[in-house]
């Protein structure tokens, strides 16, 4: 009973770590948006340089979950939220790159006038960040309809990046001295579209810690062998 209550500490430590990495994301896409919008050039590179603290943070959960495995050699469904954990921070650390890949697409606009009020793409963000947030929580808790809710989101998230293509090639066809900047907010608009697909692969990964099934996988073995 002793040594359960004392796994089942180290397991919520590791959540809490989790969670605290979760933040730090979800504060990047917040600042990168903001850098975007006011075209805050300090506050692009202060998300370049904090993009280590988030690299921080994966280094030290994993190394945790490898501790764990090593120490405590975990059964069943403890291993499969191990594992998770382990693919979920992967997921994470990559969201934090996309949010520094849009401040340096920041920084090289610079004080450019904007070809067109940003619209789509702060909602794009704004939606990017709900879907880690619940997807952390998802996790946390072993929600599986809070991780299929974030799946379902991304639908969203793939009809927002069509549109924001659209427009920007529309307007280019239009006016061909706006193509370098139009091509930088295609560039975000599809680093906002990878985000959304990393909170998904969370949200999976949920699912799969939870039921023990992984639906994408599961999806993609059921269609069997395509034709080339």
């Amino acid at each position: 009973m002793g040594a359960r209550h004392s796994f089942n500490a180290i397991l919520e430590e590791l959540h809490m770590d989790l969670i605290k990495m979760g933040s730090l994301v979800e504060e990047s896409i917040d600042k990168t948006i903001t850098a975007l919008l006011k075209q805050d050039l300090q506050l692009a590179w202060e998300i370049i340089d904090g993009d280590d603290a988030v690299d921080d943070m994966e280094k030290k959960i994993e190394k945790k979950c490898i501790d764990i495995i090593a120490r405590q050699q975990p059964l069943a469904r403890d291993l499969r939220s191990i594992s998770a954990a382990l693919k979920i921070i992967t997921d994470m650390e990559r969201i934090a790159d996309h949010s520094s890949d849009i401040a340096e697409i920041t920084i090289r606009i610079g004080k450019q006038k904007h070809i067109k009020p940003l619209i789509d793409i702060p909602r794009m963000a704004e939606l990017a960040k709900k879907m880690v947030s619940k997807a952390i929580d998802a996790y946390v808790h072993q929600d599986v309809d809070l991780a299929r809710e974030v799946c379902a989101s991304d639908d969203e998230a793939d009809d927002l990046f069509r549109k924001i293509v659209l427009e920007l090639t529309s307007l280019m066809k239009n006016d061909v001295t706006i193509i370098e900047q139009a091509t930088d907010f295609m560039f975000i608009a599809k680093y906002l579209e990878r985000m959304a697909d990393h909170a998904t692969n969370i949200g999976e990964w949920v699912v799969y810690n939870v039921t023990g099934e992984h639906e994408h996988l599961t999806r993609l073995l059921s269609r069997g062998p395509t034709n080339r």
